[in-house]
């Protein structure tokens, strides 16, 4: 059965090493459906943090590529576990003077943010889970979506477990 996994990965911080990562999901015909790159605890090393679609058998077969690779120090199949995942999406909207009371009240509701306001147009920063990005960008489309920017997913482990580093 295909799920959405999410995978960690520790790295060195090294040129090309993203690229390296990304190509074997790539020359393996797997998508990553988001990627998140940023340093982690410890200097010289960053986290990777990838979405991807697949069974079992194929995301034991990805992280048994991806420990081969040199530069990755540690895998961690976060979706196996109880986790936060989080997504952030600047949405720039049509708004008209007349229609921003409605816009702002799915703001409201979805307790996001208008981070800029100018005379036609807002932009509103979300951040949540992806359904709840999903379902924010549907109700805004009603008004017109100018623009759309988002980060991927990022995670953790809940509780009392970590990924060292």
């Amino acid at each position: 059965m295909m799920n959405k996994h999410i995978i960690s990965i520790l790295v060195n911080d090294q040129p090309g090493v993203l690229q390296r990562v990304s190509g074997l999901f790539g020359r393996r015909g797997f998508n990553i459906d988001s990627i998140t790159v940023g340093s982690s605890v410890e200097t010289g090393l960053s986290r990777m943090i990838i979405v991807t679609t697949g069974d079992e058998r194929t995301i034991e077969q990805v992280e048994k590529q991806l420990n081969k690779l040199i530069d990755v120090v540690q895998i961690s199949h976060l979706s196996s576990k109880p986790l936060v995942a989080r997504e952030l999406a600047f949405i720039k909207v049509t708004a008209e003077s007349s229609k921003r009371p409605e816009i702002l009240g799915v703001v409201d509701t979805f307790r996001a943010s208008v981070i800029d306001i100018s005379s036609d147009s807002l932009i509103i920063q979300v951040v949540g889970e992806l359904g709840k990005i999903e379902a924010m960008i549907e109700l805004l489309q009603l008004y017109g979506i100018l623009e759309l920017s988002r980060t991927g997913t990022t995670a953790m482990l809940r509780g009392d477990e970590y990924n060292s580093n």
